[in-house]
């Protein structure tokens, strides 16, 4: 394939200070971004959070307010669309209807006047595994195959970025999360620069090597998907990046390992490495996965947080695993996942449990507790369960 100016791989993209403003609401705010040459970013947030603008300013669809765009380390800012070294695959793939597959990937080749245009459009249907369909036309594509020659039409050009606008939309789940594994694997096998512009968490999560989350015009954060999912900085990430459980309450103790904080009168200890806040009042959480169920109150053990009792409220049966959703005086609705290994619930509505999840997977954000949504206690309920935590808190102590 043929080189461009910025070479046959990929090349840095760097946003300076890049906000913009419309008429009575501003979409992005002061943004500083660098994605490094050759790796699958996604940009991730809900509908309105400025995501689908940054791209488009990427792209040169828009200008920026202020900033600058560098792509390759050259600044492309007052560059026209067609200047900059770029190519979009959108939702709607915006297939020529009237040409067969082979020709929708040479069009762009022909008209830049590029040396055997139909050799380097079966080059790139190779890629994406379609030679068997070169002669056939859109309408004649499934979704999934649609979606690959628009993929092939914009990786024929060797852009040194494609942007990705919400690509796999148009798709069912099953055909979605394979295209997912293929898109990564092509990444891979291309070496060009992705910028991928989504919604979905799993998505994200599933192809890219460095996610953003963002939120009213500015990133939240930044990091690896494992690292993002793990440890959230703030409860828009923990809850926008799957599901969190979060509770506030005061570190009545900390270590070099450790802080405790009394949440309604239970004491739950979080990783100090693992907490944006050491001392005060904090909020801290913990995914519904990490959570285990017993019918029985547990054993008190180091490294174990144990909750409870509190009672089951509702079960609801997903394929892999069973979400409940269990009140607890105090720290309100629960929600818990537990993968199905065997036949029927563990447990079922109405019943009594404890709660329980190892130490190392609690985390604590940034956020202040009064910003955490707040749930109504039955006062009677708390008074007696809280005395019944601090006089097994005062039995293990003396022991």
């Amino acid at each position: 394939m043929s080189k461009n100016e910025f070479g046959t791989s990929g090349a840095d993209l760097e946003l300076r200070g890049v906000s913009k403003r419309f008429p009575g609401f501003t979409a992005i705010e002061e943004l500083d971004l660098t994605i490094p040459a050759g790796s699958f970013f996604a940009l991730l947030g809900p509908s309105g959070c400025g995501k689908t603008t940054t791209l488009r300013i990427v792209a040169g669809l828009e200008e920026p307010t202020t900033g600058r765009v560098l792509i390759g380390g050259k600044d492309v800012t007052d560059a026209k669309p067609f200047q900059r070294p770029v190519n979009t695959v959108f939702q709607s793939y915006a297939l020529f209807p009237h040409m067969t597959v082979i020709e929708n990937i040479a069009f762009g080749l022909r008209r830049r006047r590029i040396e055997d245009p139909l050799g380097k459009a079966r080059e790139a249907l190779r890629l994406v595994e379609l030679e068997n369909v070169a002669q056939r036309r859109p309408a004649q594509l499934s979704g999934g195959q649609q979606q690959r020659v628009a993929l092939a039409r914009a990786i024929v050009n060797r852009p040194a970025l494609l942007l990705l606008d919400e690509p796999l939309g148009a798709l069912d789940l099953k055909l979605r999360r394979q295209m997912q594994l293929e898109l990564k694997e092509i990444q891979a096998q291309v070496g060009l620069t992705f910028l991928h512009v989504t919604h979905d968490q799993e998505e994200a999560m599933t192809m890219a090597d460095t996610v953003a989350v963002m939120n009213k015009g500015r990133i939240e954060q930044m990091g690896a998907p494992e690292e993002l999912y793990e440890r959230p900085r703030t409860a828009f990430v923990a809850n926008f990046l799957g599901q969190s459980n979060l509770f506030g309450g005061k570190v009545v103790s900390s270590s070099d390992e450790s802080i405790v904080v009394d949440v309604h009168g239970y004491r739950v200890e979080v990783p100090r490495a693992r907490s944006q806040r050491h001392s005060g009042e904090v909020a801290v959480g913990v995914r519904p996965e990490k959570i285990e169920l017993h019918a029985n109150e547990p054993v008190p053990a180091s490294g174990i947080n144990i909750v409870g009792p509190g009672r089951v409220t509702d079960v609801s049966f997903s394929g892999v695993s069973t979400s409940y959703q269990v009140s607890l005086p105090g720290l309100g609705v629960v929600t818990v996942f537990a993968q199905n290994r065997s036949f029927g619930p563990v447990v079922h509505e109405g019943e009594q449990v404890w709660l329980s999840w190892h130490v190392e997977h609690g985390f604590g954000l940034e956020d202040e507790p009064e910003q955490l949504p707040k749930f109504a206690a039955d006062d009677d309920t708390q008074s007696i369960a809280a005395q019944r935590r601090r006089q097994l808190q005062t039995e293990l102590e003396g022991a």
